[in-house]
């Protein structure tokens, strides 16, 4: 794009609003970087909100930006105190209370932005999917909203079709839970099972009817930004008519972590050099994917009695009631059978974190196991990866019935396990499914679904260089955002 000559008239300033998360935090600040690339005219100003629980901080934002793109990416962090681990709080409402509790904060810091003779004119808000109570304050500053959607676009398909049940045909989405019944649902072309369907929609003490409030009020704005590109959802992305919508992505982070905790990293990444191509299963289960023992034990026999070449990321519960991530375990003895390590030592590798970007893009990777969390989802199609469906919570089930059955992408573990803030499904998955399916993933040449899964690598990679669709749909973005400021 042609570099325009700047003045006071023609630059403006964006706000962005991620949600206090990891995944929402990289793919906004990614976001952000491929928007100021695009157009000089453009700068941007993060707010960055306190998370209220302890996470693990090995991303810097700030060092992930090139010297262009730091000039017109500033980031600021808004005040705010970290929950006591052991506060008391309901996990069906307290990310919507939380960031609504934090507007008079956001409208402090947009107000100092504006109010400088030289700074930029302030042409709209981009929000999180989570905060659109933040919608309130652009209405004061007289600015659009978009909203930046971090999951894909059947999920958004899905919720806007949910809402309508509810508002339009007083349908109670909530008696649904436990059913065995199928939904037609217009952004998929196969009907969906309700055993997939997130619980936080399901819920009747008060998560559902928080999270309709939510999507009601992301019809309100302007746009919708997905993190998503056509060739993937193209059946969901046209089944979605209003607000307009914009498929951006795929937003990765492909370089990782800032530091990528460089010992553990070389050392993993070494192991993997010297294993053949297309050999070793991965285990990753995200920032928030832990197990209890039982189920730890029953992966391990899963691993064993297959026979491949795996490595697994094997991530410490916090203590029960505990607000706090996940973390390593200081003995992984203590947790996996009786000399499991030393009978695998030839074959595998037990890790606590692990750089998932860098292990996904390693040649001796042939298939993923995953809790299928977009980003994770997105990334093992970047890097041509099939992927094995184990979803924990939030839209995870969902993502895994597009993977498995809408797109057949991936095979299935447990399509409904679930094993998170709203629901757990109590009993341990037996060893025998977890091998069947690791059998299935590292096989699934044999059925053309890796040869798949390749092609639509290429297709990611296409939708981002200059022509493809992501960028085309970037641009159309800029525009409208633009022909709003001239109005």
């Amino acid at each position: 794009m042609e570099e325009t000559t700047m003045t006071n008239t023609n630059r403006v300033e964006l706000v962005f609003i991620p949600s206090p998360g990891m995944g929402h935090l990289v793919s906004a600040v990614e976001m952000a970087k491929l928007l100021v690339d695009r157009d000089q005219r453009l700068s941007i100003t993060l707010l960055i909100m306190k998370a209220p629980f302890k996470t693990k901080a090995n991303y810097s934002p700030a060092q992930s930006l090139s010297t262009a793109a730091a000039s017109r990416i500033r980031f600021v962090d808004l005040p705010g105190d970290e929950l006591e681990s052991d506060a008391k709080f309901s996990p069906h409402t307290f990310l919507s209370g939380f960031i609504s509790g934090q507007k008079t904060l956001v409208r402090d810091a947009v107000a100092q932005i504006s109010s400088s003779p030289e700074a930029p004119r302030l042409a709209g808000f981009f929000i999180d999917m989570f905060c659109t109570s933040m919608i309130d304050v652009a209405d004061e500053f007289r600015v659009p909203t978009y909203v930046f959607f971090t999951s894909g676009a059947a999920f958004l398909g899905l919720v806007f079709h949910l809402q309508t049940m509810r508002d339009d045909h007083n349908h109670d989405v909530t008696e649904l839970k436990d059913s065995d019944a199928d939904l037609l649902v217009p952004c998929f072309v196969k009907s969906v099972p309700t055993k997939v369907l997130p619980s936080v929609v399901l819920d009747k003490e008060g998560g559902s009817e928080m999270f309709h409030d939510l999507v009601r009020r992301i019809r309100e704005t302007k746009g919708i930004l997905i993190n998503t590109f056509s060739e993937l959802e193209s059946h969901a992305i046209h089944s979605i008519n209003t607000p307009p919508v914009y498929p951006v992505g795929p937003i990765l982070n492909v370089a990782g972590d800032n530091d990528n905790e460089s010992t553990s990293a070389a050392a993993i990444l070494k192991w993997l050099d010297d294993q053949p191509p297309s050999s070793v299963v991965f285990l990753c289960f995200g920032s928030m994917g832990c197990f209890g023992v039982d189920q730890v034990n029953e992966i391990a026999h899963a691993l064993e009695r297959s026979g491949h070449r795996f490595l697994w990321s094997l991530r410490r519960p916090p203590p029960e009631g505990k607000l706090e991530f996940p973390g390593d375990y200081t003995n992984l003895e203590e947790v996996l059978p009786e000399r499991f390590l030393e009978r695998t030592a030839e074959i595998g590798r037990v890790i606590g974190w692990a750089p998932q970007a860098a292990v996904l893009a390693h040649r001796a990777v042939g298939g993923f196991v995953s809790h299928c969390g977009w980003n994770s989802t997105l990334e093992s199609v970047w890097y041509g990866v099939p992927m094995a469906a184990w979803p924990q919570y939030a839209e995870q089930q969902l993502n895994a019935f597009l993977m498995v059955e809408e797109l057949e992408m991936a095979v299935e573990i447990k399509m409904d396990y679930r094993n998170g803030f709203y629901s757990k499904s109590g009993v341990a998955l037996r060893s025998e499914e977890i091998e069947k399916g690791i059998r299935r993933l590292m096989e699934c040449g044999e059925n053309g679904m890796r040869k798949k899964v390749e092609e639509m690598r290429e297709k990611s990679r296409v939708a981002v260089r200059e022509g493809g669709s992501s960028y085309l749909s970037i641009g159309r973005l800029i525009e409208d955002v633009m022909k709003i400021v001239e109005q």
